[in-house]
């Protein structure tokens, strides 16, 4: 398929720049794939009535960090964005990062973070045309470096949320009530839509729940540049699928039960782990997977999506499971339906095999 497949016009005004008061109020369209028959609920937490005991959710439970950071440069004070990306070395204190304006910046130069430039990192290698290594200079332990480099930072948030002026609850919003390993810069988003009262309900309906880890990078936000999708490569980033939610997962499938993938994430974890038995096995490494269509998934039984802008990868794999054209008349549906909301904060999408 080709990248001009999955341009849609989508109107500014319907990107949603904040969550719904509530992490359960959102929309829900459930897309039954097979017959094609499209349902709009008006509250997400009406999903638990499409399941059953024993049927398992899978949730990618990483952790966003706050990413963002504005420094300033030595001698100019030119004001410059750095973007964390991951940790290289925790002794020598390196990192992985985003500049913006990069044309301003060059190996050797240092820049200083905090209201009275406490701490200072240094230029030393560049990697891309945006991309450099930095190293922080810092005197103390690495727990204490941690602490000093977050507190300035801010909540990753995607370019078109940010727009608009910062705002308190901004962290807290953009992270899953069930995040534990740290490590992503933003936040798996389908997984934003469950509160913590909603994940006691279907612990209660004993519905399982499986947690593996994706530290989410800035891949899946990247603007593609090819128009053949087979040329595009996407960044790698670390994965971990212990033996617990493997064992849940498989004892799931071998009981003809349902699995649920809770967004692209996720799926694309279950499609990396899983071996040529269609059971999934335990991984910590790295995936650089990309799915388009047309593919073939081999686990999961349903999944949780949101409304994704035009042309990203996380559309692409929407519409390789659910179907091409399937999916993209669901959007038309959802655009031609005001009450729908697109992007990071907007409404889910429920799309069902069976």
């Amino acid at each position: 398929m080709k990248l001009s497949q999955f341009k849609y016009k989508l109107p500014e005004e319907r990107i949603a720049l904040h969550p719904t008061p509530y992490r359960d109020d959102c929309r829900l369209m459930v897309v039954h794939c097979k017959s094609g028959v499209i349902e709009h609920r008006e509250c997400f937490s009406d999903i638990l009535e499409y399941f059953d005991k024993d049927d398992v959710f899978v949730f990618n439970d990483t952790k966003v960090f706050p990413a963002r950071l504005y420094g300033n440069k030595e001698k100019t004070g030119a004001r410059i964005e750095v973007f964390l990306l991951r940790e290289l070395d925790e002794e020598l204190r390196l990192w992985d990062v985003l500049v913006s304006p990069a044309r301003k910046i060059r190996i050797g130069n240092k820049l200083y973070f905090g209201e009275d430039d406490s701490l200072v990192a240094e230029v030393i290698d560049n990697t891309t045309s945006r991309g450099r290594t930095l190293r922080f200079l810092f005197d103390g332990t690495h727990d204490e470096f941690k602490q000093a480099l977050f507190s300035m930072g801010q909540a990753p948030l995607p370019r078109e949320i940010i727009k608009r002026e910062a705002e308190e609850s901004d962290f807290e919003d953009f992270q899953c009530v069930f995040a534990r390993n740290e490590g992503a810069v933003t936040a798996p988003t389908a997984g934003l839509h469950f509160s913590r009262q909603l994940m006691k309900r279907l612990e209660l309906k004993d519905i399982q729940l499986a947690y593996v880890t994706l530290h989410c990078g800035l891949g899946n936000f990247r603007e593609i540049d090819v128009e053949d999708l087979t040329k595009h490569k996407t960044d790698v980033e670390e994965m971990i699928v212990n033996q617990q939610a493997c064992d849940i997962i498989n004892k799931a499938k071998a009981d003809g039960h349902r699995v649920v993938a809770v967004g692209t994430t996720v799926q694309r974890v279950l499609e990396t782990a899983v071996s040529a038995d269609n059971n999934i096995k335990e991984f910590n490494g790295w995936t650089n997977k990309f799915i388009f269509p047309p593919y073939e998934f081999k686990l999961a039984d349903a999944m949780v999506a949101n409304f994704y802008t035009p042309m990203s990868t996380m559309l692409m794999l929407t519409c390789a499971y659910g179907g091409y054209d399937r999916v993209m008349r669901a959007y038309k549906e959802a655009l031609n339906d005001s009450r729908y909301r697109f992007g990071t904060y907007g409404d889910a999408m429920l799309l069902l095999q069976d």
